[in-house]
């Protein structure tokens, strides 16, 4: 009997270490391998770009590798279904824009439900849009584009990285606000629109403000309004939007961090504060002075309020409008 209870005992102490050994393993710290961020669009790009500079910030603090995975097609909704798929438990996560709140409306049937689908991080950043035109166009401020377009509707042109992407849904709102009718004209980015602005094929380009940051600073492209509430600093002599006669009206590429559905609270908390740290890195800051941007620190509550937001506003421009993707 003694021995018996001398071998149970020895049995119970292994059992117990095994437990503990299992419990480790189990309830590994997060993260315990390395993520992955999702990009709906090509290397090289705007949101490209910020999603490789936020993950590089990131990564000290993870203490795992963020690889940046691009998989770009129709729209984003390809990076988006992937994520969707994914398991919802901080290993895979999504770097979106406006994209988001727009392609419930613009694709049908809705590819998918941000309300439903998706769990809001943080935001990031927003990168203002500007309309610009050609050196050689007579159109010198946005008050000539507003009275020509009022005198003749539909006589002023306006090329945008395609349709239904953010810049179009910009002008189409400024449209609206100012009365006027613009004959949109879609291209396939913002590369060749702007290139054909600088030929004079059409009159007038909406694009983020980098894009025609060169062009501006070469005297080719001359800048009508920064559609945002102060001035972008790359471009501190084009006129806001409010001091062109338009106060309380804004359109901004803005960026943000998203998972799955369904992702605990404690996660989402937890990357919520790394990647807040990550914002307040002089390199994150600098990128996106360089792009004519700020970065937006803050609750995860307040990129919740805009995705809801923004959603609304594009469901009833783009069903107004009749806007169709590409």
């Amino acid at each position: 009997m003694a021995m018996g209870r001398r071998s149970m005992g020895r049995l119970a102490l292994v059992l117990l270490a095994g437990g503990a050994g299992w419990t480790r393993v189990g309830a590994q710290a997060y993260p315990a391998k390395p993520l992955r961020l999702l990009v709906g669009y090509s290397a090289g790009g705007a949101v490209d770009i910020i999603a490789r500079s936020v993950a590089q910030a990131l990564q000290p603090a993870l203490g795992q590798t963020l690889v940046v995975e691009n998989r770009p097609g129709a729209g984003t909704n390809i990076a988006m279904r992937a994520l969707i798929e994914s398991p919802p438990d901080g290993y895979t996560l999504m770097l979106v824009a406006n994209a988001v709140a727009a392609n419930p409306t613009l694709y049908q049937p809705a590819p998918f439900d941000p309300a439903r689908d998706l769990t809001p991080i943080a935001l990031v950043g927003r990168v203002p849009v500007v309309i610009a035109t050609g050196a050689q166009s007579k159109l010198a401020s946005l008050a000539d584009l507003v009275a020509q377009s009022k005198a003749n509707p539909g006589s002023i042109n306006v090329g945008t990285p395609g349709n239904g992407s953010t810049p179009h849904l910009a002008v189409e709102l400024f449209a609206r606000t100012a009365g006027i009718q613009l004959t949109h004209v879609p291209y396939k980015g913002g590369s060749p629109a702007i290139t054909d602005a600088l030929a004079g094929t059409i009159q007038t380009v909406a694009v983020n403000a980098l894009e025609v940051l060169p062009h501006v600073k070469s005297g080719k492209l001359r800048v009508l309004a920064v559609l945002s509430p102060v001035r972008a600093s790359i471009l501190p002599d084009a006129p806001t939007i409010a001091e062109s006669g338009y106060p309380g009206f804004e359109a901004s590429v803005w960026y943000g961090f998203i998972g799955p559905a369904g992702m605990p609270a404690p996660r989402v908390a937890q990357l919520h504060a790394l990647i807040q740290t990550a914002l307040a890195s002089p390199d994150v800051q600098q990128r996106f002075a360089s792009a004519g941007g700020e970065v937006l620190p803050g609750p995860t509550s307040r990129f919740a309020n805009l995705l809801a937001s923004e959603r609304t506003r594009y469901e009833r421009l783009i069903r107004d409008a009749k806007i169709q993707p590409d």
